[in-house]
């Protein structure tokens, strides 16, 4: 898998010709990192005298922030396989117009499972980036800039993995699927955006 692989081994694989991992394992793997640092700050507070009161609140941000984090990982490969699902159709026969037709059919699904794994990485960066806000306040303000680095982090994934959304239904031709995800994945950005904007500043 590829969210086992080394570090320096995943970059020179992102970095080499292959098309896939691309952006969008990209995105999820910049989710992943966000959503660790919060991990990190919540683990810095808790056990601490002085932070006692917030103690419950970072033991509850700790348990979501690590399900957050395994779903993001887990989207890593899930947009490569996405993606190698939409090279495939490529490969498919194109000769008679039963193939043609089916290889179209194929090629609209593929690229609908293409759209769904970024808009999933969006719902779970904005779910991040709301534990980040509701944290802000309450953690060991020796690792607040981990916060702030958490929430550019989550936010350079959630604009990311709209860029995919994007491109991906500038290929679709259903209209119905195109308008809710369209509208979906720009409703996720606004608020995201605004919770990243949000910890940020109050970061500085």
């Amino acid at each position: 898998m590829l969210s086992e692989m080394k570090i320096n081994e995943f970059i020179e694989l992102l970095a080499s010709k292959e098309p896939a991992p691309g952006g969008g394992s990209a995105a999820a793997l910049s989710g992943a990192i966000g959503t660790a640092l919060i991990s990190m700050v919540a683990n810095l507070t808790i056990g601490k005298k002085k932070f006692i009161e917030y103690e419950p609140l970072m033991m509850e941000i700790l348990n979501e922030a690590k399900t957050l984090r395994q779903n993001m990982l887990l989207l890593i490969e899930e947009d490569t396989k996405a993606f190698n699902g939409v090279s495939a159709v490529f490969d498919m026969p194109k000769i008679t117009e039963q193939q043609k037709a089916k290889r179209k059919a194929a090629m609209q699904e593929a690229l609908k499972n293409a759209t769904l794994v970024p808009i999933e990485m969006m719902e779970k960066a904005v779910s991040a980036l709301k534990l980040l806000k509701k944290s802000q306040g309450c953690t060991n303000p020796s690792a607040e800039s981990d916060l702030g680095v958490a929430a550019l982090t989550l936010k350079a994934a959630l604009f990311s993995a709209w860029l995919n959304v994007k491109i991906n239904l500038n290929s679709i031709s259903d209209e119905d699927f195109i308008d809710k995800y369209g509208k979906k994945s720009k409703e996720l950005l606004d608020k995201g955006n605004i919770l990243a904007e949000h910890v940020y500043n109050g970061v500085l």
